[in-house]
C-alpha cells in the first residue's frame, strides 16, 4: 500500500499504539512499522502528534530520565479514546466496502479472464 493512503490513518492508528501503551515519537515510529507502516515519515508522525495533542486526544510528558535527551512521552485522554471509538465505526464501515470492492474485483477478473481468453483465441483462427 501507498504511504499516500496510509496517511490518512495515522490519527486511529497512532491513538490505538498510545491507547495500548504510552510511547515517545520514535518508539511509536517503529510501533507503526509493526502495523505494516514501513515507510512512514516521522515529521508526519509529530505533525499528527501535535494535531492529536492541540485537539486534546493525546497529552505528552517530558521524560528526562534514562540515557539521552529529554523526550516526550505521549498518553491517551478521554477525548482520544472517544475519538478511537468514532474512528472504530468509521474503519469498520470502510472495511465493509473495500471488501465488496475486492469481491467484485475478484468476480470481474474471473469472468473477464475466461471472457478474454476465448475472445483472443477467436481471432486468432
Amino acid at each position: 500500500m501507498h504511504g499516500r493512503e496510509l496517511r490518512g490513518l495515522l490519527h486511529p492508528f497512532l491513538l490505538l499504539l498510545v491507547l495500548e501503551r504510552p510511547g515517545h515519537g520514535y518508539d511509536l515510529i517503529d510501533r507503526l512499522r509493526g502495523m505494516g507502516m514501513p515507510d512512514v515519515e516521522p515529521g508526519h508522525v509529530y505533525r499528527v502528534l501535535r494535531g492529536l495533542e492541540r485537539d486534546r486526544s493525546l497529552v505528552s510528558v517530558w521524560e528526562t530520565g534514562g540515557a539521552g535527551p529529554a523526550r516526550r512521552c505521549y498518553q491517551v485522554t478521554p477525548k482520544g479514546r472517544d475519538d478511537l471509538r468514532a474512528w472504530t465505526v468509521r474503519l469498520a464501515q470502510l472495511d465493509q466496502v473495500i471488501g465488496g470492492c475486492l469481491r467484485r474485483s475478484a468476480g470481474a477478473f474471473q469472468r473477464t479472464r475466461s471472457d478474454g481468453v476465448e475472445q483472443y483465441a477467436a481471432t486468432r483462427r
